[in-house]
């Protein structure tokens, strides 16, 4: 890609992220110059906003609901995140061109070339006045690809100093560049899983992974959740929550056991799989971004593990490069210029992914 095929020397977009793990919603105003000498970006204001408790519990029983709750739902929550965007704007007196917005993830079966991200476009422009992008991974599944991971596009243009980008997020995946092509994917689960085991003790997540550090690890446990299929699969390859109900869940919930134990031993699983997705490099940088970059018991472990430096940006760009990423990805739709790439996927052809909504 070139810089000069944009036809704008700036845009304003507003990026929206919602993860599997029920932090909340991440919304980042982003300003790209791309005729810049490099392609330049700047998150200007960024704001999480946490779901209360009877949006954790709609978003997270929703797929096994009724289709006219689903269709409710879905309405119900584009019409919700339209009002916090527009809260947004009006807090930081900001002018954006349009918004791009990934939704949240219900399902997500590629075998089945299905994929669903909820948060209707058309109520986030009804509510906010604005260009609504959404719906980005459907194209690509349609294609015969995984439909994700997405964020590499912009790993390989905004983040390419790096041999490794790395994001710690509901689940952890891994994008670089091999013989001049992009290749990414699901590595495991990460935070839906950790967050989940925390909730277990009254806490919303592990602060600093310091309950897993105080833990025992389990090396039967250990050992089962490394011998999954998943993870001796090539990529392309990409893990949703049906997948983690399937095989993790039942692996993790005990009752009996204790739970520091049990975040001891799932974090050692992150690392190690972490450790063997970057095997065929030693000392090279990884970039680690997302929740998980925060969690220093679980960054220890993966700095142990694959022998790799290990580079952590400030704040701003950990919590938000999903929502940065995604914002990218809408200019490059507007512009009908690919930004779902093949070779991370597996489709067919590389596509412009995303529906766009005209207030």
């Amino acid at each position: 890609m070139k810089n000069e095929r944009f036809k704008k020397d700036q845009y304003k977009v507003i990026g929206v992220m919602s993860g599997t793990s029920l932090d909340g919603v991440d919304v980042a105003y982003c300003v790209f110059m791309p005729k810049s000498k490099k392609l330049f970006y700047q998150i200007v204001a960024a704001e999480t906003y946490s779901y209360n408790d009877e949006w954790k519990q709609r978003l997270s029983g929703l797929a096994k609901s009724s289709a006219m709750t689903f269709c409710q739902t879905h309405t119900d929550y584009g019409h919700y995140l339209g009002g916090i965007i527009r809260s947004f704007i009006h807090e930081y007196h900001l002018h954006p061109d349009f918004i791009a917005s990934h939704g949240h993830t219900i399902f997500h079966q590629p075998e089945n070339r299905m994929t669903v991200q909820i948060g209707h476009g058309a109520a986030i422009a009804a509510e906010t006045g604005l260009p609504v992008i959404n719906d980005f991974r459907s194209l690509d599944v349609a294609h015969g690809g995984q439909g994700a991971p997405l964020v590499p596009m912009g790993d390989k243009f905004l983040f390419k100093k790096f041999n490794y980008c790395l994001n710690l997020g509901g689940f952890a995946n891994i994008s670089s560049d091999v013989n001049g092509e992009r290749i990414a994917y699901d590595i495991c689960p990460c935070n839906t899983v950790l967050n989940g085991l925390a909730n277990k003790t009254g806490l919303p997540f592990d602060r600093d992974g310091q309950l897993a550090k105080g833990g025992l690890l389990d090396k039967y446990l250990l050992k089962k959740l490394n011998a999954l299929p998943y993870y001796s699969e090539k990529p392309p390859k990409s893990l949703g929550m049906e997948w983690v109900s399937r095989h993790i869940l039942p692996l993790v919930s005990h009752p009996n056991k204790n739970i520091p134990d049990i975040l001891r031993t799932f974090t050692e699983h992150i690392a190690h799989q972490v450790a063997k997705a970057t095997l065929t490099d030693k000392d090279k940088k990884i970039f680690v971004t997302g929740g998980g970059a925060h969690n220093i018991f679980l960054i220890e472990r993966i700095t142990e593990l694959s022998h790799h430096k290990i580079l952590i940006p400030d704040k701003k760009i950990i919590d938000y490069k999903e929502a940065l990423i995604f914002a990218f990805l809408g200019i490059l739709r507007m512009e009908q210029q690919p930004n779902c790439l093949k070779s991370v996927t597996g489709a067919d052809k590389n596509s412009s992914g995303g529906a766009l909504f005209l207030p």
